[in-house]
């Protein structure tokens, strides 16, 4: 590849969960320990490399602070802040310290939701009319599918890294739901959109960018699961497009939030 061929890096990750239901199929949504929405998050970072070593400086500030020492997740052995950070393992004097060193890494991030109660109603009429149980694993491919659709144009090529601890990261249905955000583009616009695609999945721990898309879902997600937008507030300019799918209150296919 040429050395000057510009790449663009994305990482994924969600927040929530896809419980709906307890064993006797009772809907559960918004029960102590269960969400009530499920969010897919891409931070794209310009400079992976930079973002890595900030994350592992700050890292090894905190384990040589005294104040922290005797913090469980700070050790090694609990395998938690020692070895990535984490924003719901995380102390909140810690995490406003992450939040203020991620302004360095001048990530842009789009995030695509849904609303549980839609999905459970919804799972609950495919069951009375087919049977069958709604498909988690298609839900979650149409919100990569959705959440990249306008991104994978740009540069020459696209690096993308999910992050491993999820359930539903498949690699081969992750490329088809790439390769459908790219046709849907070329689709809509009339612009090719057959810039190389490379994904794969790693751990936090692997790739800082995995822990900074976790913290800016994390502070997504209090905005809605809590009514809390401290977290948000701070770091609002990092938030490119938020789509609310289920939000139809206004339009039919939801609520579109952008820096535009």
């Amino acid at each position: 590849m040429d050395e000057h061929a510009q790449i663009n890096h994305f990482f994924v990750d969600e927040a929530g969960d896809l419980t709906l239901f307890d064993k006797h199929r009772r809907n559960i949504v918004g029960r102590k320990g269960v969400s009530k929405f499920f969010m897919v998050g891409v931070a794209q970072i310009p400079d992976p490399n930079f973002t890595n070593q900030l994350l592992a400086e700050l890292r090894a500030e905190m384990l040589a602070d005294s104040y922290l020492a005797g913090v469980p997740s700070m050790r090694p052995a609990a395998r938690k802040t020692a070895l990535a950070f984490h924003a719901k393992n995380d102390l909140p004097e810690m995490r406003r310290d992450v939040f203020a060193r991620l302004k360095s890494c001048k990530a842009k991030v789009f995030v695509a939701i849904r609303h549980k109660s839609v999905l459970a109603d919804l799972a609950q009429a495919e069951f009375r009319s087919t049977r069958r149980k709604l498909n988690l694993r298609n839900l979650y491919e149409d919100l990569v599918k959705r959440v990249f659709r306008n991104m994978l144009h740009k540069a020459d090529s696209n690096q993308i890294i999910f992050a491993r601890h999820r359930t539903f990261v498949r690699r081969k249905a992750m490329a088809m739901a790439l390769e459908k955000a790219q046709s849907n583009f070329e689709a809509h616009y009339g612009i090719r959109s057959d810039r190389p695609v490379v994904s794969r999945s790693a751990s936090p721990h692997e790739h800082g960018g995995l822990q900074v898309v976790d913290y800016y879902l994390w502070a997504l997600q209090r905005v809605y699961e809590r009514s809390e937008d401290r977290f948000f507030n701070y770091a609002r300019p990092v938030y490119r497009l938020i789509m609310d799918l289920d939000d139809k209150t206004n339009n039919e296919y939801g609520e579109w939030y952008s820096d535009a």
